[in-house]
């Protein structure tokens, strides 16, 4: 049976990586990720969990502490956000190019200067090329689900690559909620026990990681790394959930379709604002408007095909982008582009930055974007491709 509780985004991941159990967490304090990694010491100085809590002086050396004890064969976790994550980004390509099957939780957070704590998406993706799983949660119950299968993900035989949950800072990590927690017994036999592979304190077997590799042997390593994530990821992702939902009763996937069955326009929107646009797409439909909404949850790999399945057939799309990458269009949106381009016939598609440091996505920025849509659905004409909404005049 579930456990029923009222908990925030950073106390349900906490609590889940209790239930894992991992070898080693190494990590450093960053508001708003600050309360996960202590909740979680807190079960480790209690002797909830035999986890060695490494104490470092910066988030570069925390994931420099992961790699190495996860070289040596351990299960390993470890949380950041903003900056934090932004510190870390030499030691992210090293994770991923050693296939360490490290998770991390992300608590979205914007990015200096100017100084901002509050929740925006450009720490996770501006590691969205660092060769990192990246999976994304609208609320604090998701981000309980996806750390869980984050586990059996990374840790899949034919993946070996780590993986990141991301979670809104402030707006899911610090809100309280209602969680359902699965038993600690179905988490463990879910995750089972870790099986390293080549581990370095294995020393009747020795190996070396992340040597020197010339012209010679680089291209051929990284097309390696290339065809895991792009052919190997998405099935074990989809098996994974699958699983899940047998222990759990819910249902993952890629992405969330949220009413898209017959729609004519459609939202693509990450986290938590999501939650938002899906009531005024409720709205709409009262009103008889086809509208609809694509929620990504898995991000690296970006699940091409999928996406131009569900959203190929509409009139026109608005991506909403929680970052921006200056002079040109916002991540989510050159992804969804990528995806649509190869199809005879497309939807016409804009581009709207919001919530940049926290600002808060309304209702009514839901509404004028359906809006808008509507009017380039019927005339075909679209004015402007990309626009920041909720900006003050």
């Amino acid at each position: 049976m579930a456990r029923v509780m009222a908990v925030t985004g950073n106390e349900a991941v906490a609590e889940a990586f209790r239930q894992i159990n991992p070898d080693v967490c190494a990590a450093y304090p960053i508001t708003p990720q600050t309360e996960l990694m202590q909740r979680f010491a807190a079960f480790a100085a209690n002797g909830k969990v035999d986890t060695e809590i490494i104490l470092v002086e910066s988030e570069h050396s925390a994931m420099s502490a992961c790699i190495g004890a996860a070289t040596a064969g351990g299960r390993v976790a470890t949380a950041t956000c903003g900056p934090g994550l932004a510190l870390m980004w030499e030691m992210l390509f090293v994770a991923s190019g050693m296939r360490l099957p490290i998770v991390m939780a992300v608590v979205n957070r914007s990015l200096s200067a100017p100084i901002n704590i509050h929740c925006d998406h450009a720490d996770a993706m501006g590691a969205r090329d660092s060769g990192w799983v990246q999976l994304w949660s609208e609320n604090a119950q998701e981000a309980y689900d996806n750390t869980i299968q984050a586990f059996r993900i990374a840790e899949h035989v034919d993946v070996r690559l780590p993986a990141l949950v991301c979670m809104d800072g402030f707006i899911i990590g610090h809100s309280i909620t209602r969680i359902e927690f699965l038993e600690d017994e179905l988490v463990k036999g879910f995750t089972g026990e870790y099986t390293p592979l080549n581990p370095l304190l294995d020393i009747d077997n020795p190996k070396s990681f992340g040597p020197l590799v010339l012209t010679d042997q680089y291209h051929e390593y990284k097309y390696a790394q290339h065809e895991v994530m792009w052919t190997k990821v998405r099935d074990v992702v989809l098996g994974v959930a699958a699983e899940f939902e047998k222990v759990s009763g819910r249902r993952y996937g890629l992405f969330e379709s949220y009413r898209l069955d017959d729609a004519e326009i459609a939202l693509v929107i990450l986290n938590s604002a999501a939650g938002t646009a899906k009531d005024v797409v409720d709205s709409f439909r009262e009103r008889g408007v086809k509208a609809g909404l694509l929620k990504p949850r898995l991000f690296r790999p970006f699940p091409y095909a999928e996406v131009a399945q569900a959203l190929g057939g509409l009139k026109a799309v608005a991506v909403l982008d929680r970052a921006d990458s200056f002079g040109g269009y916002g991540p989510v949106f050159t992804e969804v582009c990528s995806a649509l381009y190869p199809l005879a016939k497309r939807p016409a598609v804009i581009n709207k930055i919001y919530g940049l440091g926290g600002r808060d996505f309304l209702p009514q920025h839901a509404e004028r974007v359906l809006k808008e849509l509507e009017e380039i659905a019927q005339t075909g004409r679209v004015s402007v491709i990309k626009e920041y909404i909720g900006v003050r005049e």
